[in-house]
């Protein structure tokens, strides 16, 4: 078996998206059941989902599994459309009505098995038969178990594609026999090694993936798998190196996505501690950190976390990997986020079990309804402070009457008028979330198979999104541009209030016309310091960023009562919101992307790392429950070399130990990334960090390309 053939094969060929099959396998298993209670009928619908599509098994493939079943040649676009708009009747969950986004709870699933899990739903059925609200359990079960059958067939049917393989490949017939016996097992009894529990995660993803989910996270791996792990390798029955194999002809099948329709995130985390406080990393943590490093693709987004003390090994080897140039893992501070995740009312065994769902959204996997998130663009309220709530591009009145700026007489003042709009923003963003949320009756929307992967969703016969989930729901909010917020503050403070250079209202009208006639007053703004260089009058407003949004949203509550989160994370939405936002305080010309997630703005951080480290951990992050994104980018002779991978790992403790919540860095050097943008037929298979997640360069848009050039090299 070969695994540069497998991800050959699994590279290679390219399909259009009005080919994926999807939508018409839901839209059968509906017409065959219109006289059935909707949730019924959504069971039946999951379960073609995964009983009809081709299960597709790969010459040199060890682990099952491969989301090319979705495509099917002879769909066409008018079929598609049909079947969307018939399907809108039935309710069609997107990431609006909480569909992905989530980790399954694994370990109980792998206790359990499918037909495990099918006992569990009867002995559900039993037990709620004489509740007054049964009728409605019992839909609920009912689909649910008609889904797990419906999983249990596909099992059976990748089963038999791998025996028809090993007919037709007999040089790999004893792997590919193998891989059947595994799924074959798998159909009637709980996985017993560590080749049938990665078997059945990884089949649980396609799962998920032919119901048109995204982002659905691996969760803690390490620790879900290891009893399997441990037990072979006592028993001489697996290695390390297979484990490797194993993993990486799993996990290079992520990569299928971005072949009809981009790149998916499903976070995997390794590290941290345990549900006790003690250290976590074990010799599968390893594994599966080198056998993302051999797929060397974006899709799956590891994040390592952190603790005082963790092992320089462990680190080290993150180093090395995040050196290729992959841009992963991505290192998360359990301190910081096991504290914030604590202060929302989780027991501390739960936030101790944290994961991360998407990019770096902090999760309590298999007990919450999956994640929901937005963005919200804090530096146009600046804007509408200064301009007494009108948007200063349209001319439109955005935010309340908070007065004109020749009346802000002090930076007291300002703030007070900034805070007022802010205030006004959040209400209007809830406002709008909570109205699109109650938009959705949950009859229509339930989800049966997903549930079967959230405690106590079977337990209590209620779908995850209608009081099946052990903890509520949360929503996060996407707050953007802290160092555009910092830097233009911090810019206000000194040359309006301090040295009385100009006026606010001079400012305002600079301002309006984008500093057209200007230019030496901009230049002035800009040489004022900036946030990522240890500036104690720039760093006060960043810390102020973080602690006032966290207020505002603290107010609100999700449609079951859950928190709402701050994320200082943007992705890569910096871009279009800035072209949302006039010119700012901090000498931005209009239009041009705000900072970057929780980062100084590109270029700026101009004293080297420390500096720029002090800064990033003025801010109480534990008010951040969501997670936040640093993206630094250090020279590649920082990985290469041990005594620097050595000084940057320092570094990275001494971040985390100062109260830093992530870092993700690029190590891919200025000079490769123009020479990409140049010639990006020599490039293809370059993968960069992006903010969150890691994609290749050349696939970027322009824009995208050109914010992570931007980005200070530090070295």
């Amino acid at each position: 078996m070969s695994f540069e053939a497998l991800k050959e094969a699994v590279l290679s060929k390219r399909c259009e998206r009005e080919r994926i099959a999807t939508g018409l396998y839901q839209y059968r298993a509906y017409r065959s059941h219109l006289r059935e209670p909707v949730a019924v009928a959504k069971g039946y619908a999951a379960a073609a989902v995964m009983r009809e599509p081709e299960a597709v098994v790969y010459a040199d493939d060890l682990i099952a599994g491969s989301s090319r079943g979705k495509i099917m040649d002879s769909v066409t676009e008018a079929q598609v459309k049909a079947a969307e708009k018939y399907i809108a009747s039935f309710g069609r969950n997107t990431f609006t009505t909480n569909q992905d986004h989530f980790a399954p709870d694994y370990e109980t699933f792998l206790k359990r098995g499918v037909m495990g899990t099918v006992s569990a739903i009867e002995y559900s059925l039993a037990v709620h038969r004489t509740d007054a609200d049964f009728a409605a359990k019992r839909d609920f079960l009912t689909a649910a178990k008609i889904s797990m059958l419906g999983f249990r067939d596909m099992l059976s049917n990748y089963a038999a594609s791998a025996r028809k393989k090993a007919q037709e490949v007999p040089e790999n017939a004893d792997e590919l026999n193998a891989m059947a016996q595994t799924l074959e097992n798998l159909t009637k009894k709980p996985p017993k090694t560590f080749r049938e529990a990665l078997q059945l995660v990884f089949m649980t993803y396609v799962a998920f993936i032919y119901e048109e989910r995204y982002a659905m996270a691996f969760g803690r791996m390490d620790q879900y798998l290891y009893p399997f792990y441990k037990a072979d390798v006592e028993k001489g029955i697996l290695t390390q190196e297979r484990a490797i194999e194993l993993l990486r002809a799993a996990l290079i099948k992520i990569g299928e996505r971005a072949l009809f329709g981009g790149d998916d995130v499903s976070n995997i985390a390794i590290g941290g501690c345990t549900r006790d406080g003690e250290p976590a990393i074990n010799e599968l943590s390893y594994a599966i950190l080198y056998a993302v490093r051999d797929c060397n693709i974006p899709g799956p987004n590891l994040s390592a976390r952190l603790y005082p003390g963790v092992d320089d090994r462990f680190l080290d080897e993150c180093l090395k990997v995040i050196g290729t140039g992959l841009g992963y893992p991505a290192l998360m501070n359990d301190d910081i986020n096991i504290a914030a995740l604590y202060r929302n009312g989780y027991t501390i065994e739960d936030s101790r079990d944290y994961c991360m769902v998407g990019c770096i959204e902090n999760f309590i996997p298999g007990k919450q309804p999956p994640w929901s998130d937005g963005r919200f663009n804090t530096p146009k309220y600046l804007e509408l402070a200064l301009n007494n709530g009108v948007c200063m591009l349209t001319g439109v009145q955005k935010g309340p009457r908070t007065g004109e700026a020749e009346s802000l007489t002090t930076m007291e003042q300002l703030m007070q008028a900034l805070e007022a709009q802010m205030r006004y923003g959040a209400a209007e963003y809830m406002f709008t979330f909570t109205a699109e949320s109650n938009r959705y009756q949950p009859l229509n929307y339930q989800q049966p198979f997903l549930s079967c992967f959230c405690a106590d969703c079977i337990h209590r016969a209620k779908d995850i999104c209608n009081g099946g989930a052990y903890y509520p729901s949360v929503h996060g909010a996407g707050t953007m541009g802290i160092a555009t917020m910092a830097d233009s503050l911090s810019a206000i403070e000194k040359l309006v209030y301090t040295e009385k250079v100009f006026t606010l209202a001079q400012l305002r009208d600079m301002l309006r016309v984008d500093y057209e006639g200007f230019e030496e007053e901009r230049q002035m703004l800009l040489a004022v310091p900036k946030y990522g260089n240890d500036c104690p009058e720039t760093d006060k407003y960043a810390a102020w960023f973080v602690r006032f949004q966290d207020e505002l949203f603290s107010e609100y509550r999700t449609y079951d009562g859950g928190p709402v989160y701050i994320a200082i994370a943007s992705n890569t939405s910096n871009i279009p919101a800035g072209k949302e936002i006039a010119a700012t305080p901090d000498g931005r010309h209009a239009l041009q992307p705000v900072s970057d997630a929780a980062s100084p703005m590109h270029g700026r951080d101009v004293k080297g790392p420390t500096a720029a480290i002090k800064s990033l951990t003025v801010p109480d992050y534990t008010h951040s429950s969501c997670g936040t994104v640093v993206n630094q980018k250090y020279s590649p002779e920082m990985f290469t070399d041990p005594e620097k991978r050595k000084l940057l790992a320092s570094i990275i403790r001494t971040y985390f130990a100062r109260g830093g919540q992530e870092m993700q860095i690029n190590s891919v050097s200025r000079a490769v990334l123009m020479d990409a943008r140049e010639h990006p037929e020599d490039y293809r298979s370059l993968v960069v960090r992006v903010s969150g997640f890691s994609a290749y360069y050349t696939q970027l848009i322009p824009e995208v390309q050109q914010d992570i050039l931007d980005r200070t090299e530090q070295s």
